[in-house]
Formats: structure tokens, C-alpha cells, sequence
């Protein structure tokens, strides 16, 4: 298992850019894919992008596609979510999250990753 940390929210203006972190404990991090997930007030949790241990399988939401890109740093253990062109639409607690079940060729979901962080809060006012 490892241990997600998110940190990098705030509040942004529409059409604004913001980039959230996710720094991950352990020493076996680069053998876990990544992805992030958010929920907004009132909603369900959605997925918002994941990518596999080895980078080769990058997923996004169709809500996202274009805007968000999601990428890891291995020897920094740190996965990155770098949102531009955010939407009011876009204000959730946004969750990065680690597991081995998922390694790209199917969509992912959240019961692919078994470690999660505990959120980080990105507010977008329009």
C-alpha cells in the first residue's frame, strides 16, 4: 500500500489554470497506476483522469479532455493534475488515488485503485 497526500487547491477564476499534487509514500509507488477523481457539491464522486505505472495509458474524462493533463514524476513519487481553462463547473474536492488492478486498455474506475488521499479543494468562481 502507499499513501496519497494531494496539496495545490485554491480558489481560481474561471478560465484560470491551477496545478494539484499528489505526493506518495512508499517505495513500490512506481509499480501503482494513478488517477484523479473529484466531487463536486452535491454530486457523486467522478472520475477525472488516470495514468498507468508505466505512463503508456492516460485516460480522461470527456469533461476534462483538452483541459486537465495528468502526469507522475516516479523519482519524486508525485503525480500532478495541471487544470487549465477551469470552469465553475469544475469546483469539487478533487481526490488522487493509487492501485495496481488497472494498467490502461479498459476504462478505469474507482474500484481499480485502492489507496486514496483526502482531498483537496479547488473552488472556481466564475
Amino acid at each position: 500500500q502507499v499513501q496519497m497526500v494531494e496539496s495545490g487547491g485554491g480558489l481560481v477564476q474561471a478560465g484560470g489554470s491551477l496545478r494539484v499534487s499528489c505526493a506518495a509514500s512508499g517505495r513500490t509507488f512506481r509499480r501503482y497506476a494513478t488517477g484523479w477523481f473529484r466531487q463536486g457539491p452535491g454530486k457523486e464522486r467522478e472520475f477525472v483522469a488516470a495514468i498507468s505505472w508505466s505512463g503508456s495509458s492516460i485516460y480522461y474524462a470527456d469533461s476534462v479532455k483538452g483541459r486537465f493533463t495528468i502526469s507522475r514524476d516516479n523519482a519524486k513519487n508525485t503525480v500532478y493534475l495541471q487544470m487549465n481553462s477551469l470552469k465553475p463547473e469544475d469546483t469539487a474536492v478533487y481526490y488522487c488515488a493509487a492501485g495496481r488492478d488497472w494498467d490502461g486498455g479498459r476504462w478505469p474506475t474507482a474500484a481499480d485503485f485502492s489507496s486514496w488521499g483526502q482531498g483537496t479543494q479547488v473552488p472556481v468562481s466564475s
